[in-house]
């Protein structure tokens, strides 16, 4: 499994943001210091996580960056791509085989494109809600909905 740490960091800010803002704009130059995280690269993850409407901009002082929807509507799977980060477990891309095994599909190929594709629908049923409450017991939900709806289908 591979996530590079545009998507962690982009997380990591939202998080961030979601627990220390009390409905006032956040710095980059706060995050930043809390999250040990670069300024410089901050502002390159929040201009996509702008774009992609998940966090509005406060220009002059006291200004940065607050939430544009609420922490319960913003599942974790979004913060991810919208930083254009996509979680791999196959050497190739999603579901192509360029860079498989001799330009074909190897033979674990499908149940890596699987495992790919359940992390993805894991991440978007966790909210940055969740992880601010540290909803465990959601986590663990999902868990075990995802583990009996396969053991079901593999009856």
């Amino acid at each position: 499994m591979k996530m590079s740490t545009k998507g962690r960091y982009a997380v990591m800010a939202m998080i961030d943001i979601a627990t220390h803002s009390h409905g006032a704009p956040v710095s980059l130059a706060e995050i930043a210091e809390r999250q040990d995280i670069s300024q410089e690269y901050l502002e390159q993850l929040f201009g996509k996580l702008r774009k992609a409407k998940l966090v509005e901009s406060a220009r002059g002082p006291g200004g940065g960056y607050r939430l544009a929807r609420p922490v319960a509507d913003i599942p974790i799977s979004d913060v991810i791509l919208a930083v254009d980060e996509e979680l791999r477990v196959t050497r190739c891309g999603g579901d192509a085989v360029d860079g498989c095994v001799l330009g074909e599909r190897c033979n674990a190929h499908d149940l890596w494109s699987s495992l790919g594709r359940q992390m993805m629908y894991f991440l978007s049923s966790i909210s940055l809600e969740d992880v601010v409450e540290k909803r465990n017991l959601a986590l663990a939900a999902t868990i075990k909905q995802t583990t009996d709806r396969h053991a079901r289908a593999a009856r």
